[in-house]
């Protein structure tokens, strides 16, 4: 049993490692206990058992792997961390579970895995599953293939791929084990529920008795779509929604649930592809040409036998496809023609899509084939065209199909007929739009009046089905001239038609359809059960809202009911208008006058004629009248313009009489069923009329009218004609001017181009220069919409017209054609537009529709095919001239190019690029001259121009892009996108392809409205190029990134980033978040639409041209991809896409778990343990010159417990390429993972190291990126580093610094620069200097480069052991042989003589004479040389603007950031301001004190300064000072805001602040005067907001130019600097006055101003001047006002930074500290009054770090114990004010551990609580101690542990017993007698001994008012005493207590401190005045605090008196008054030098 005890001890996770069964049984035990304990799932405890799981489930015991199993299940549901072990665990389970006899272990097993499942790791499951059947067990195979049938039954098909699994099913089914054949039995019966007859072709091949086993299970299953029952984590909302639905009763969506998951899988895709044209025979090709047709027949069916396979790969199939197009088309034997036709069908049916491109040369063979009369080649025929048809769209071979319409043999007709109404059935509504359906239509009506009855009857079926597919409200106006009986046979047969979607109604199918893939893909189900919601009721109203309903489909689209919705729009009758108006019979006069009679009065009639104008007038208002109040279906158009038009009709002469007229012809058309004959009759009239001048509107106004009744298009082909067959000039230039206007009204749609282009071009010709101008106007519109190819019809007019014609073009260009507002075109026409396609060149597609094109087949012969293709450069370039001139002659062309496009594929790849790019030109050129027509040749002729774009030769590549873009301009995107080829062009690891082709994407994705679904297959290898090597193709994928995102959705791209490799995979993910907040929103439809017709091309005109540009521009701002830039993104510049691929993609499956959670996990004191095992030797000290394995393996070690798994995988591995991939993960990380990343930063610096020691350096960049980032991140969260941490990292950075890359030393100089925010930089010194003793000279440079900024910036104080030794040390350099260490030893010496003088020369000691003399020449250099010299040595430096005390906290940045653009203007000439133009802009950002400012400069400026300041101040002193001045009341009047004097005069106030700095006397004290004449008027001063930070600035650093330099300079008068001083002083009395501008002075300003306030005190050498002592009174009085008047939050915080500084800089006297305290104490007096307007916060935080940086041991060090008794009654003071509440206020503070602050706090408040007695008060004093007694145990041994330590050591003896007695005080119930039984008995008695003493001493000082540790100030408190006094025993109870008791107190502390209490000290002013105050009552200290200057003498008054009353002696109230009248003084002189300056 003694065993038992020991292991019952352990911790649960060392139990569950424990080798005896009961420990693990115990442990598995208490685990599961706990793992069902813990609540969050992001819990810490999870990741202590991460890397324990395995072993639950892989235990070797049974019993104990049960209850394993058990906690494990646990673990996975509930762990947020669980996901990190699915790899290891499932395969755990299939190894060691699967194989138990325990039923209950296998369903446990199969529970974790379904549990991983649920958790998302579905793939990784399933991988491992998938080769647990690959184990020789076959318990494990039947395991397995159990679990997968579970998930799949309970998961279903979206979550288990079947794929892989179907895959190796037939291998099951031939196991030999029984029970894996029954096992695969039921999953195949599992997966063909779900997939349902998908499954059949993959199973053909097994054992026919088992097949039919199957199908026999297959049939008893429901017929149901399956649904899962079991969800995700992420899904689990969608089960609830599912569960309420079911309760609901109703089962709403099932419906479009099957839709969604049956069609699913498509048998297609379970298939393997089979390459067969290597299996092809090798003399296929010779044999397929063989005379024998028996030779022939064997070559096609070795063919016939490999298409049979389903599915083919891709390959070029192009000779293949030629070859049995031949054989249909040419070959005589029948019985051939139906085999090759056979092939061609397995072709089109293996490779689907992919034949597409194949299509359009086939298609014309076949159809004319069908002249073949035997029924089985015309089914062979049939099946191949059927098969081939389901490849391409209808779109793209209806030209072919409609050319053979024509034929004249009735079988073609017949057959093609037929296939039209098969090809039917397979569309939808939107595949089938109106613009394809037009052509098709015509062409059958005329079949339908064929004599041959088959071809009629074929024609009927086929627009029968298309009457189905779109309903009648489509086809209708295709019909109007289809007699009744006719149209009821169309009737007839759309009832018998069977669509493949299964829709009973066109209209349905409208609302269906959405998907732009066409429709073909229905074949497997997919495309068509979307919608199962029809729309029943077939109204005009739904109708038109069908598409608005689905905004989100594709919406071009989107309106396919639009075009047949213009009875909608209050037009009914008119369905016909769109082809054929109803043609209405002309009518003879007689009928019409009988018809119009019948509606007009009769009167009217009679007067028609009448020769009295007036009667006709009359007759014309009546005529109108009549209209006006007409109905339409009554109204008589014809015979009312029959009327009109009768004598005299149009040849009326009086104006008003035709005005009616025409207005009446206006209103007829627009009320009545106007027809084109009416129009006929009055046409002619109103082009008569139209050059009228007073007529000439209302004939528009007719014209328009007719024009939107009977169409624009006819009406206006109509007035052309008419316009110009007349003379009239007039009439001929206002017609072309109505076209223009009429063209944008009512669009451009239907308007035939060829009819008016040519009387374009007679009125280009005419003499009349308005008719050239109106037609020149004219074609400015067109232009609008046809676009650039318009030109072309104008290339041969004479060069002055053409010149204008293209200066018209150019107003236009960029400009988008209007909204059409008229005519039914708005309806219908641009709809037919809509429908086009759904890219930009819908508009314009009628418009190049109507231009005449030539075909050119014919010229295309077999010579010129064989010429391109010849192997002689120069004939192919014959041939291809050739062509360029065929296609240059003909400028518009047929689509059909015969042999054309092979030749031309052929010379894209040629070897000679010139002919390349000659054949890029002739696709350019096609592209433009074919128009939309081009879009059959994308995939044989497009796809192969992309491939170009990989070429190595930029022009090449240019002339590709640019033929791509003219080609996409044409064809619009949709052909590009569709099918694999795009995706496998971007596959090809080829840079330049992919960096062009990804441009060229990005470029055209955001004008897309929609894209084909194929995108999708773009984004793996887009993945693959985000990590690709070349930095140009990593920047192209990112831009694409969004672009891709916005089409795809973030969701699918997101999923698609599964199959990535873990560390890929994090990094994509990142981007695609960062994407998806830059995700471009579609571009909007409506839009589109109206402005986009334009569209054809002028917009994308420019495109080819821009991208060139853009890619030009990338290049030159990014010459190489920055691997900074690249790593800052998180993306490793070197993750090579080529490696991706060589893993196979289990590892990548494997790993994809892992990725989740963080990276870094924090393990609780884990930094501290591993301190502690160095420190005692534990483990090796890491020091080594290089690293051994034994560093590294311990490394790995130690950090295997709190790195990721993965990541530390990467980390340790050989290849550099995981280094930089580790960093990238770690960069990423570092923001989100802060704690880990402190908790495990020994290890990462560690780390890190051993990369210094690498030799690549690209993982050294990024390195060195990390370090920059994380130091940076270290700073802002006030982290410190540790002694441990900076020993282990520092000295191998500093090795760095040595570098021969300028890059790298200037990163690691700006990483040492941002160590100092972290790291003191005393504390840095001594490393620096160890590397100035490198061999490396570089290094020694850089290093004392280094030295000389840490002393600049930090001043003399940073220099250890003492500034002697380590300037000694560097002045050993100056004889160094190096020239640049020389140098910098030299900079460094003359940077310390700038701050110190001389006195350098004293530390430096004797140097060689050499030495000496060329130190002395560098520093007499230093002096003459103009302030902006320095700048060339500064170069190398990195930034080190700021000062960087442990106050760089983010609160102090505020007034710090405008204040940098202030003090720009100041002091160009610093050298901080060279160095934060040439150094690391980073740091800048990052270090924000500008208070550094570098004032050895400003001394070395008088030189420049004297010769130009005094003029330039006198200039702006007269000019622009008096709007400060004297603002006049007209000025205000003007303007109220003060605002805009203030931005004037805010330059000059710069400007004279500026000079406030000047090294020039007398430019300060002019500059002084302003600025105080500004402060002394109350008004004025206010301009001065804004600039009091700047101002002060410049005044401290004017005291620290006098204090270093002037005070120095023996030939300055010393008046001349008291009078600088008095000016100074004044100025700054005259601000603090100024309560508001006083308030805006920051910390650090205030912090340095008082710096030199004080230090000005202690300068000895101004009491030696006559007027000194006045000055150091006048200072004493400015200290008062600055700290009474300051904000009180900023004077606090500024106060204890400063009290930190001194006694941190062992340079600074004891004297500087004390009166920092005395001011400290002054503020302790206010705080009263002050409490409230004080941020707390900030305070404690300032001083938590006080305390951090000096510990109490360390405070108890210092000579004086002032220091800690001025920090304790602060704090004191501050608790009673506060109460317990103070303890809210430490929210600042990160980590309260640091310092002693919240303990101290604690205590204080318990004191206080145990004076006032009360239980309320113990309540929270208990409440307070409480919050100490959370530590745990182990805590609380380890610090008694360290306390007995202490005790048993010689010297912390003391400090130990007070600590214990501390502790014990603290817990009282602490037990420490488990410490004292194993000492000696001694030891023991000493330690009781000890605390007794302790604590008589501390309870007889609490007896003692004035010995307390805490009361030493409390004199300086002048408020009632329970606020004030802290332990007085008497003074609980409210009452006042007198100046006297102060006085006692006063001098037991002067005695103390050694001060004698009858005679001031040496330098009395500060102390007086600031003990002063001390007395009086509570009234007159107020006063003090809030009078204004007029009653501050009356106050001081008060003070003298009390001061004498109180035995003060008379020199403090002397110098009260002198200071007094010193103000007044100081105002007179100020006064005296004005007028001496006029």
């Amino acid at each position: 049993m003694g065993d038992d005890s020991e292991w019952m001890k352990l911790p649960v996770d060392q139990k569950c490692e424990h080798k005896l069964w009961k420990a693990r049984l115990n442990g598995y035990e208490e685990a599961l206990k706990i793992f069902q304990k813990i609540k969050d799932e992001k819990s810490p405890e999870w990741s202590k058992f991460l890397g324990l799981i395995k072993k639950f489930v892989t235990d070797s015991n049974a019993v104990v792997q049960l209850k394993g199993l058990e906690a494990a299940l646990v673990y996975v549901e509930n762990a947020h961390v669980a996901g990190k072990t699915t790899g290891e665990v499932v395969s755990g389970v299939v190894s060691k579970v699967f194989n138990q006899p325990k039923a209950k272990a296998k369903e446990l097993g199969i529970e974790i895995c379904l549990m991983y499942i649920e958790i998302e790791k579905g793939e990784a499951v399933q991988e491992e599953l998938l080769k647990g059947l690959d184990s020789k067990n076959p318990k494990i195979i039947v395991a397995c293939i159990e679990t997968l049938r579970k998930a799949l039954s309970e998961f279903g098909s979206k979550i288990i791929l079947l794929k892989p699994i179907i895959k190796v099913l037939p291998k099951l089914f031939e196991s030999r084990e029984k029970a894996v054949r029954d096992e695969a039995k039921l999953i195949a019966v599992e997966i063909y529920r779900w997939i349902r007859d998908a499954l059949r072709p993959p199973l053909q091949n097994i054992n026919s008795v088992q097949l039919k086993e199957l199908e026999e299970e297959w049939v008893k299953l429901p017929t149901g779509a399956p649904r899962p029952t079991r969800f995700l984590r992420s899904q689990q909302e969608l089960e609830a929604k599912l569960e309420q639905q079911q309760s609901a009763g109703g089962d709403a969506e099932g419906g479009g649930d099957d839709g969604d998951e049956v069609p699913q899988i498509d048998a297609y895709e379970l298939l393997e592809a089979v390459e067969i044209l290597s299996k092809l025979p090798k003399d296929f090709y010779d044999k397929i040409e063989a005379k024998k047709w028996q030779e022939r027949k064997e070559a096609l069916e070795a063919v016939e036998v490999l298409v049979k396979n389903p599915k083919l790969e891709a390959g070029d199939y192009a000779d293949l496809v030629k070859a049995l197009k031949k054989v249909v088309g040419k070959d005589t034997n029948v019985m051939l023609v139906a085999l090759a036709a056979k092939c061609l069908t397995g072709l089109a049916v293996g490779l689907r899509k992919k034949f597409g491109q194949y299509a359009g040369h086939v298609v014309p063979t076949i159809l004319e084939k069908f002249k073949e009369k035997k029924p089985h080649v015309v089914q062979a025929l049939q099946e191949a065209m059927d098969a081939i048809f389901l490849t391409t769209t209808l779109q793209n071979i209806s030209e072919d199909v409609l050319a053979v319409m024509d034929n004249k043999n009735p079988t073609i007709k017949q057959q093609t007929s037929l296939f039209i109404a098969r090809s039917f059935r397979h569309c939808t509504a939107s595949t089938l739009p109106k613009s394809l359906l037009k052509p098709f239509c015509a062409a059958l009506l005329k079949h339908i009046n064929d004599s041959a009855p088959e071809v009629r009857d074929a024609a009927f079926e086929a627009l029968g089905t298309a009457l189905k597919v779109v309903g009648e409200k489509v086809v209708n106006p295709f019909l109007v001239d289809v007699d009744k009986l006719k149209l009821d046979k169309i009737r007839e047969c759309s009832e018998k038609v069977e669509l493949v979607h299964g829709k009973k109604a066109g209209l349905a199918a409208e609302k269906k359809e959405f998907k732009p893939v066409p429709g073909r893909t229905a074949a497997s189900g997919a495309a068509g059960d979307k919608d199962t919601k029809d729309i029943s009721a077939p109204k005009p109203g739904p109708l038109k809202k069908a598409p608005a309903t689905k905004a989100g489909g594709p919406p071009k689209k989107g309106k396919p009911t639009a075009p047949g919705g213009p009875g909608s729009a209050g037009t009914k009758n008119k369905k016909g208008l769109e082809t054929k108006e109803i043609v209405e019979p002309e009518l003879s006069l007689e009928v019409c006058e009988e018809k119009a009679s019948a509606v007009l009065p009769a009167t009217c009639i009679q007067l028609l004629d009448s020769s009295n104008w007036k009667e006709r007038l009359a007759c014309m208002e009546e005529f109108q009248k009549a209209v006006e109040l007409m109905d339409r279906t009554d109204m008589p158009c014809q015979a009312l313009v029959r009327m009109l038009a009768k004598k005299p009709g149009w040849k009326e002469t009086n104006f008003q009489v035709m005005q009616m007229k025409l207005h009446i012809v206006a209103l007829i058309a627009q009320k009545g069923h106007f027809s084109k004959t009416s129009a006929q009759i009055v046409l002619d009239g109103l082009v008569d009329k139209i050059g009228d001048v007073k007529c000439g509107n209302n004939a528009k106004e007719a014209m328009t009218a007719i024009a939107e009744a009977c169409m624009l298009p006819w009406t206006a082909e109509q007035v052309m004609s008419m316009a110009f067959s007349q003379k009239n000039p007039k009439n001929q230039s206002e017609t072309l001017n109505w076209l223009s206007n009429a063209i944008k009204e009512f669009g451009f749609s239907g308007l035939n181009v060829k009819a008016f282009i040519s009387n374009v071009k007679t009125a280009l010709a005419a003499t009349n220069p308005a008719v050239r101008t109106s037609a020149i106007t004219l074609l400015g519109v067109m232009y609008l919409y046809v676009g650039p190819s318009l030109r072309m019809f104008f290339e041969d007019e004479k060069p002055a017209l053409l010149s204008q014609i293209d200066a018209e073009f150019e107003k236009m260009q960029g400009q988008s054609p209007p909204a059409p507002t008229r005519g039914i075109s708005k309806h219908s026409s641009s709809g037919a537009d809509e429908e086009d396609g759904d890219e930009p060149d819908d508009g314009g597609n009628d418009v190049v529709d109507l231009l005449p094109r030539t075909e050119i087949s014919d010229k295309i012969t077999s010579e010129l095919v064989s010429k391109i293709g010849d192997k002689n450069w120069k004939i192919r370039k014959e041939g291809l001239d050739e062509v360029a001139g065929i296609i240059n002659e003909a400028k518009f062309i047929q689509p059909h190019i015969g042999e054309l496009p092979t030749a031309l594929k052929g010379r894209l790849n040629d070897s000679n690029k010139i002919l390349v790019q000659q054949t890029l030109n002739i696709l350019q050129q096609l592209a433009v001259a074919m128009g939309p027509n081009i879009k059959q040749h994308v995939k044989n002729l497009g796809i192969p121009i992309i491939t170009v774009l990989g070429d190595s030769k930029n022009n090449v590549r240019a002339a590709a892009l640019a033929t791509v873009n003219a080609w996409a301009e044409q064809t619009g995107m949709k052909e590009w996108l569709e099918g694999e080829d795009l995706s496998e062009e971007l596959k090809k690891e080829n840079p330049f392809l992919r960096q062009e082709l990804l441009g060229w994407l990005a470029e055209k994705l955001p004008t897309l409205r929609s894209t084909p679904t194929d995108l999708i297959l773009c984004v793996p290898h887009l993945y693959s190029c985000l990590e690709d090597r070349n930095g140009d193709v990593r920047k192209k994928a990112q831009d694409a990134l969004p672009f891709f995102m916005m089409h795809l959705g973030y969701e699918k791209m997101a999923k698609a980033t599964g199959k990535l490799k873990p560390t890929s995979k994090d990094q994509v993910l990142a981007m695609l978040e960062k994407a998806k907040a830059n995700m471009p929103a579609k571009p909007a439809a409506p839009a589109k639409t109206t402005s986009k017709p334009a569209g054809g091309s002028a917009p994308a005109k420019f495109q080819p041209a821009s991208a060139p540009v853009e890619d030009s521009v990338s290049g030159t701002v990014e010459p190489k991809p920055d691997p900074k830039k690249a790593k800052a993104l998180g993306i490793s510049s070197k993750a090579k896409s080529a490696q991706g691929k060589k893993v196979p993609s289990k590892t990548s499956l494997k790993d994809d778990e892992d990725k989740s959670g963080p990276v870094f996990i924090v393990v609780p004191n884990g930094k501290e343990q591993r301190m502690k095992d160095e420190k005692g030797l534990k483990v090796l000290k890491w020091n080594f010159t290089t690293p051994r394995d034994e560093y590294i393996e311990q490394l790995k070690t130690q950090m295997s417990s709190c790195v990721a798994k993965w990541l530390q995988d990467e980390m340790f591995h050989a290849d550099f390429q995981h280094h930089n991939k580790a960093l990238a993960v770690m960069v990423d990380h570092l923001e989100s993972e802060k704690e880990g990343v402190i908790g495990c930063l020994d290890l990462i610096l560690k780390w890190l190291t051993l990369r210094f020691f690498d030799t690549n350096t690209s993982v050294l960049m990024k390195a060195l990126e990390y370090l920059k980032l994380l130091f940076t991140l270290l700073s802002e969260e006030e982290y410190h580093l540790t002694e441990n941490e900076a020993s282990s990292f520092i000295p191998y950075l500093i090795l760095k610094v040595g570098e021969p890359k300028d890059v790298i030393r200037k990163d690691v100089r700006a990483i040492l620069n941002r160590m100092c925010l972290v790291y003191p930089a005393s504390k840095m010194f001594p490393f620096i200097m160890e590397g100035t003793k490198s061999k490396n000279s570089k290094q020694r440079a850089e290093c004392l480069e280094e030295l000389g900024c840490l002393v600049e910036s930090y001043g003399m104080n940073v220099c250890q052991p003492t500034p002697g030794k380590a300037l000694k040390e560097i002045a050993i350099h100056i004889g160094d042989r190096d020239n640049a260490v020389r140098n910098a030893a030299l900079n460094t010496i003359v940077t310390v003589y700038n701050v110190h003088g001389d006195q350098v020369f004293k530390l430096i000691g004797t140097l060689s004479e050499k030495d000496m003399s060329m130190l002395e020449e560098r520093i007499k250099r230093s002096a003459k040389r103009p302030a902006a010299a320095p700048v060339k040595q500064v170069e190398e430096k990195p930034q080190r603007t700021q000062s960087i005390s442990s106050n760089a906290n983010m609160l102090r940045k505020g007034p710090a950031e405008d204040m940098s653009s202030k003090l720009k203007i100041m002091y160009r000439t610093y050298r901080i301001q060279a160095r934060s133009m040439s150094g690391h802009p980073e740091a800048a950002q990052m270090v924000r004190r500008e208070f550094q400012l570098d004032l050895d400069e400003i001394e070395n400026d008088n030189g420049t300064v004297r010769c130009e300041m005094p003029e330039l101040v006198q200039h702006k002193l007269d000019d622009i000072f008096e709007p400060v001045l004297i603002p006049e009341p007209k000025i205000r009047a003007v303007s109220p805001h003060f605002d805009d004097m203030h931005s004037n005069t805010a330059s000059t106030i710069n400007f004279i602040i500026s000079q406030v700095a000047s090294g020039d006397i007398n430019t300060s004290i002019q500059a002084l005067t302003q600025i105080d004449e500004v402060l002394r008027q109350e008004d004025k001063a206010e301009a001065m907001s804004g600039h009091i930070d700047q101002f002060l600035i410049a005044t401290f650093m004017q005291l620290r130019l006098i204090y270093n330099t002037h005070m120095a300079d023996e030939k300055l008068d010393k008046d001349e600097i008291i009078k600088l001083y008095s000016c100074i002083i004044g100025n700054m009395i005259s601000l603090f006055q100024i309560e508001s501008l006083a308030r805006e002075a920051s910390t650090g300003v205030l912090k340095d101003l008082m710096h030199g306030l004080i230090t000005l005190m202690l300068d000895s050498r101004i009491e030696d001047l006559e007027e000194g002592q006045q000055v150091i009174r006048s200072v004493n009085l400015l200290v008062v006002k600055v700290l009474e008047k300051s904000d009180q939050t900023n004077i606090l915080s500024a106060l204890l930074v400063l009290l930190q500084d001194s006694l941190l800089a062992t340079a600074s006297s004891p004297k500087f500290s004390e009166l920092v305290m005395k001011c400290l104490w002054r503020m302790v007096r206010l705080l009263p009054d002050t409490i409230n307007s004080i941020n707390l916060d900030r305070i404690l935080l300032d001083i938590h770090i006080f305390m951090k940086v000096f510990p109490k041991e360390k405070l108890k060090q210092c000579k004086s114990e002032f220091p800690i008794r001025t920090l304790k009654t602060l704090l004191h003071t501050l608790c009673k004010l506060k109460g317990p509440k103070i303890l809210d206020h430490l929210t600042m503070i990160d980590n309260k551990n640091e310092s002693e602050l919240e303990a101290h706090l604690c205590r204080m408040m318990k004191h206080s609580m145990d004076q006032t007695g009360s239980k309320a008060d113990k309540e929270t004093e208990k409440g307070a101690s409480r919050i100490d007694e959370k530590s745990s145990k182990a805590k609380v041994n380890d610090f008694l542990a360290e306390i007995f330590k202490k005790i048993g050591s010689k010297e912390n003896t003391k400090e130990g017993l007070a600590e214990l007695y501390e502790y014990k005080k603290k817990y009282s119930d602490a037990d420490i007698e488990p410490f004292l039984k194993n000492s000696s008995q001694f030891f023991q008695s000493y330690v009781e001994r000890g605390l007794r003493v302790i604590e008589m001493e501390r309870e007889g000082k609490g007896r003692i008012p004035t010995s307390t540790g805490i009361s030493p100030q409390m004199e300086v408190t002048c408020v009632p005493a329970p606020t004030s006094t802290v332990s007085s025993t008497g003074n609980t109870n409210g009452e006042e207590v007198g100046p006297s008791v102060y006085l006692e107190r006063l001098k037991i502390l002067r005695q103390r401190c050694g001060l004698d209490n009858t005679k001031q000290d040496d330098r009395p002013p500060l102390t007086s005045l600031l003990s002063k105050p001390a007395v009086p009552t509570v009234a007159s200290s107020t006063d003090m605090l809030h009078s204004k200057l007029s009653q501050l003498r009356e106050s001081r008054e008060q003070h003298q008196h009390s001061d004498l009353d109180s035995n003060q002696t008379h020199s403090s109230g002397s110098m009260t008054t002198s200071s007094t009248a010193n103000i007044d003084d100081l105002k007179k002189r100020l006064e005296r030098i004005k007028s001496s300056r006029k």
